[in-house]
């Protein structure tokens, strides 16, 4: 049986870029055979600043909101968080999103697919992965970054990879299927 993959569209913003890179790599993920990949849009949750009086640590969730995000994130074995940078920082609808539940992350990895200007949003992915550890998720080293992306989008609105993106993405699912597959039995 396939591992489960959720790759997380971590923008909410109107006019992202997101949806298409995250198809991409979503197809991608599909055609790699390691995991049975799940595109997640966090807009179709519309999270609203965390809004459960209790601990998420708790998973005493009141709100349907939270009760879908949680499932969602539970049925997961494995993450690929699919972000831009927001000022050197990962989106705010990406990082309440990773607060608000917890115990369903504990014990799974997450790779980082990045994209942006110059910096690929390189500094957002590193930020994430500071944030992702305190919820118990193992970054992995591997991601895909994605510099200058709007010279990655074709006339079709699809992401055109290089040899060098394809070749990352190979390495982050390779890494992926390792952790993923290591870390399933210690959530018992």
């Amino acid at each position: 049986m396939a591992l489960k993959l959720n790759v997380i569209i971590g923008s909410t913003r109107p006019g992202r870029i997101g949806p298409t890179i995250a198809t991409w790599f979503n197809d991608y993920a599909r055609a790699h055979g390691a995991f049975d990949a799940t595109l997640v849009d966090l807009a179709d949750f519309k999270l609203p600043v965390y809004d459960e009086p209790r601990h998420p640590r708790l998973k005493q969730y009141e709100h349907a909101h939270t009760k879908a995000w949680s499932a969602s994130v539970e049925s997961a074995d494995a993450y690929a968080i699919v972000t831009p940078e927001y000022n050197y920082f990962a989106p705010p609808a990406l990082v309440n999103a990773l607060d608000f539940v917890y115990s369903e992350w504990g014990r799974k990895p997450a790779g980082i697919v990045s994209y942006g200007g110059v910096s690929a949003g390189l500094r957002a992915a590193q930020a994430l992965k500071q944030q992702l550890t305190t919820l118990n998720v193992m970054p992995i080293p591997q991601g895909v970054a994605l510099p200058m992306v709007a010279s990655l989008i074709g006339d079709d609105d699809r992401l055109q990879p290089n040899e060098l993106i394809l070749a990352s993405a190979k390495s982050m699912l390779d890494e992926l299927a390792i952790w993923a597959e290591a870390l399933k039995p210690t959530r018992g």
